[in-house]
């Protein structure tokens, strides 16, 4: 008989893990270096402002920018499916805490995990914010930055939109490093994957007048996301840098 939970140590995941480490680790190391009194280290760009233009196509195709949009989803299953998303990617951010040697937010993490896993009946609800367990997020961008790895050049990437080569590499790595991977057999799986892109549909919704702000009443939406974007993902990695106005017309005019 099928169980629904497999090991999720079975024994095929460290190779995998392991050698997709090894080849990010060679892959970060080989990331674009940016050009001398460049403001940005973006040599993609005009590849990088066609992939937008494709991701907001889509994105007013799905009903982005208009005032008088519905939400898709009732507010509180987007809520629901937006913290089942985020408790799935919690066993992910105690290994990334472990490996930056960080044991305290790797015993919150597991903390929070566990408690709405199970109070929270599979992490639906969020019980665990309710006590005082608040979510410690981090990755393994965040993992290669603390162990020196180059930010890399910005990308744009078709549907996830703005990211760098460092975290680029990261997110894949975090997949294949969650001990969650695998671990579900079908049709669970199926299930389990599409609440995770209901949960970004969620967020979506969640965020949708700043992102609307963003890529629709912006002079130049590229411009501003990835200001934005570098700004809070720099923010979150602690890495002081000069602010910059985000309303601030980028060429100065």
């Amino acid at each position: 008989m099928n169980k629904m939970i497999r090991n999720p140590l079975a024994s095929s995941f460290r190779p995998r893990a392991v050698q997709a480490l090894l080849l990010t680790i060679l892959a970060v190391g080989a990331c674009s270096r940016p050009e001398p009194g460049a403001e940005f280290n973006d040599p993609f760009e005009e590849r990088n402002r066609a992939v937008h233009a494709e991701n907001v196509a889509i994105d007013r195709m799905l009903g982005g920018g208009k005032p008088d949009r519905k939400p898709l989803l009732p507010q509180p299953v987007a809520e629901g499916l937006s913290n089942f998303s985020d408790n799935l990617a919690m066993p992910s951010a105690v290994v990334n805490s472990l490996l930056q040697a960080r044991p305290g937010p790797a015993i919150q993490n597991t903390a929070r995990f566990v408690v709405n896993t199970t109070v929270g009946i599979g992490g639906i609800f969020d019980p665990a914010t309710a006590i005082g367990l608040y979510e410690d997020d981090t990755d393994f961008g965040e993992t290669l930055h603390v162990w020196g790895a180059p930010e890399g050049a910005f990308l744009v990437v078709p549907l996830a939109g703005p990211t760098t080569e460092r975290d680029l590499f990261g997110k894949v790595v975090d997949f294949v490093i969650n001990p969650l991977h695998g671990a579900f057999a079908e049709p669970e799986e199926y299930y389990v994957a599409a609440a995770k892109l209901g949960g970004k549909a969620a967020d979506r919704q969640r965020y949708g007048d700043t992102i609307d702000a963003i890529l629709y009443e912006s002079a130049d939406s590229y411009a501003q996301m990835r200001l934005l974007y570098l700004q809070n993902r720099h923010y979150e990695l602690g890495i002081e840098a000069e602010v910059f106005d985000p309303y601030e017309d980028p060429y100065g005019q």
